[in-house]
């Protein structure tokens, strides 16, 4: 099987009954009213493994050959199709390699030898998913094992294709808009073909992390292409390099992409959490994070948003904060010298910062000299328009500043 079609995603749903959960489809009451509109969120965080992935996985093991998986299987992945494949491994009675980029939260790598158990070996190499998976096809080639890819094999997609059947299964009034997250593009490769085939009308909208665009440029050059660095946060789809084969059926079934900033993921990964109790990773947050740059073409429709996975380390969480402040404005690092008078720096917090305003980092720069060294200092503002009042007060003053957050080099080094 060297493309996809109806009929093969129709025999994976055969193929995952009894063996995934048929996840929810809920209509969100707080982001319909948000955006006058119906959402639907189609909960595969609460899947077997928490993630679609167990889908793919599981479809393509049982579907080839075993004679093709009898010395074993080999897969590379950032944790859900870790996962995945450790959870069918385990239910096949098939041994497993596991590649798993060193940067993975380490509640997924705990979460994949929970699944796996004795089936499996974990070896965490490389910085991302490309690197890991370089690794982990050359081990194939050299023991003669059979890699199961996470998004560029038909069985896989087709697998994942069974989340839209289960969606339009689910909906009683037609689907406007349906929007899931890409790395490779195996989701919404299988979702696309599924929807385009029993519903053409529905729009099929894509959604990248703004630090991990591969499949907005592959399409935008009409051919994949390997973008040089990728940010990690979003681990699920902090891919360089989209698969040819979802590129390929992405060309045909997405009506869209939309790109949303990390820090936006992080909103509302918080939101999420604190309006709805829902634990959301980050590529899950991504299509709901996605909904406020679609608000106009969203308004009084059906959109289904696809909660991809709910595999979050809580350990993230101070990052995922202060990601979330720096995306809304609300946290701001500023490289300050102070005037060389006394009461300076109590001039600074009495009369510059606002009543609401919090110092949430304050250093020396210089230890062996503070009074001339720059003082480092984090402005927690308790509204975005705080900003400029406090820009303009600290002109007023004489004080020398430097604002961090426009200098990524420099937030990097200092932050």
């Amino acid at each position: 099987m060297s493309r996809l079609n109806l009929e093969e995603i129709i025999k994976a749903g055969q193929v995952l009954k009894g063996v995934i959960n048929k996840t929810p489809l809920q209509r969100n009451d707080l982001l319909s009213e948000k955006y006058i509109c119906n959402v639907f969120l189609k909960r595969e965080d609460l899947q077997t493994v928490r993630s679609f992935k167990i889908r793919g996985a599981y479809n393509c093991m049982q579907s080839t050959p075993h004679d093709k998986l009898s010395k074993g299987v080999v897969c590379a992945s950032a944790g859900n199709h870790a996962q995945g494949v450790a959870f069918s491994c385990k239910a096949l009675g098939i041994p497993g390699k596991i590649y798993m980029p060193s940067t993975t939260p380490r509640q997924k790598i705990s979460a994949v030898k929970r699944f796996g158990g004795d089936f499996i070996e974990i070896v965490l190499i490389g910085d991302t998913f490309d690197d890991s998976s370089k690794e982990a096809q050359a081990r194939c080639k050299k023991d003669g094992l059979y890699f199961i890819h996470p998004f560029d094999d038909p069985y896989v997609i087709a697998g994942q294709g069974t989340v839209a059947m289960e969606i339009l299964n689910d909906m009683e009034d037609p689907v406007d808009f349906v929007l899931g997250g890409i790395g490779g593009g195996g989701l919404m490769s299988g979702v696309g073909t599924y929807f385009k085939n029993l519903s053409p009308a529905t729009q099929v909208i894509g959604v990248e992390p703004q630090g991990a665009c591969s499949m907005k440029e592959a399409l935008r050059q009409n051919q994949v292409i390997t973008l040089d660095t990728v940010d990690t946060f979003v681990d699920g789809t902090a891919v360089k390099r989209v698969g040819d084969l979802p590129f390929e059926i992405c060309k045909e079934v997405l009506d869209d992409i939309i790109v949303v900033s990390e820090g936006k993921v992080c909103t509302t990964i918080l939101e999420m959490y604190n309006e709805n109790a829902i634990v959301a990773e980050p590529a899950g947050a991504l299509p709901v994070a996605a909904l406020d740059l679609y608000r106009d073409k969203i308004k009084g429709k059906n959109v289904v948003c696809i909660i991809s996975g709910g595999n979050n380390d809580i350990e993230r969480t101070p990052e995922i904060k202060e990601r979330s402040l720096l995306d809304q404005g609300l946290k701001q690092y500023f490289l300050i010298n102070l005037p060389q008078r006394p009461g300076a720096l109590k001039e600074l917090v009495v009369d510059v910062l606002g009543p609401q305003d919090d110092i949430t980092r304050f250093e020396y720069t210089k230890t062996n000299n503070k009074e001339k060294g720059p003082i480092l200092i984090g402005i927690e503002l308790n509204r975005k328009e705080d900003f400029q009042p406090l820009i303009k007060k600290m002109k007023q003053k004489g004080i020398q500043y430097t604002i961090i957050n426009d200098n990524p080099a420099l937030y990097d080094l200092l932050i």
